[in-house]
């Protein structure tokens, strides 16, 4: 089992017991995902702004205008932080103070480059795309030289994470258990529901094999 080594920047103080340094675990976390929050210093205010992202082993991928104030914040700074959550329940228990959520979290530090080489560039377009729908980058139309250029894309090396994960029920108080008080867990998800075509030729189309693949494992 492999680990990000743990410091003061990723250990997990609260909560310990939830952390996780699984490389394995935390790209499964990634995964199951493809929005992000990245965030970052800009005129010494802190922001944070959600970016849909591809990963590549320990390198994740964002993309935008070459005049994206994030990412060029980004650059200069050469570093970043990443945070990916996914909403798994909403724990209802016998009193407002043990109330909770499940979740899996895990959020990621590194370095920070732009790729120009123009074939390392394609690769972590289809690589972002692919990550958005597995089959995607073989169905659209290849960018043009001018979108090309225009599109700014940056890599971040995953130097360390963390993640922490609750998946269990409601942790009431002992002497709560008698009171007369529903509890329990709502379950959550995030589903797709079935592919609505663009007007004109998409709506004379069957649907594609990897837009159905996406529904029906998604659905």
């Amino acid at each position: 089992m492999q680990e990000y080594s743990k410091s003061k920047l990723n250990r997990v103080k609260r909560g310990q017991n939830r952390a996780t340094y699984d490389v394995e675990k935390i790209n499964t976390i990634l995964d199951a995902g493809f929005i992000g929050y990245v965030s970052y210093i800009f005129q010494g205010k802190a922001i944070a702004i959600p970016m849909a992202y591809g990963r590549d082993g320990n390198k994740i991928i964002l993309h935008g205008s070459n005049a994206n104030r994030m990412l060029t914040t980004l650059l200069d700074a050469k570093e970043m932080s990443m945070t990916v959550m996914h909403l798994d329940a909403l724990v209802l228990a016998r009193s407002g103070f043990h109330h909770s959520v499940n979740y899996r979290s895990a959020t990621l530090f590194g370095s920070v480059k732009k790729i120009e080489e123009p074939l390392a560039k394609d690769v972590a377009l289809k690589c972002f795309m692919e990550h958005m729908m597995k089959g995607r980058w073989d169905g659209v139309r290849e960018m043009t030289k001018e979108e090309f250029d225009r599109t700014l894309v940056v890599e971040m090396t995953i130097e360390t994470a963390s993640a922490k994960i609750r998946d269990v029920g409601v942790n009431d108080e002992p002497d709560d258990y008698n009171l007369p008080v529903w509890a329990g867990l709502i379950p959550i998800k995030q589903v797709a529901e079935y592919p609505i075509p663009d007007e004109g030729i998409p709506q004379r189309m069957d649907l594609p094999k990897h837009v159905l693949e996406y529904y029906n494992t998604n659905k």
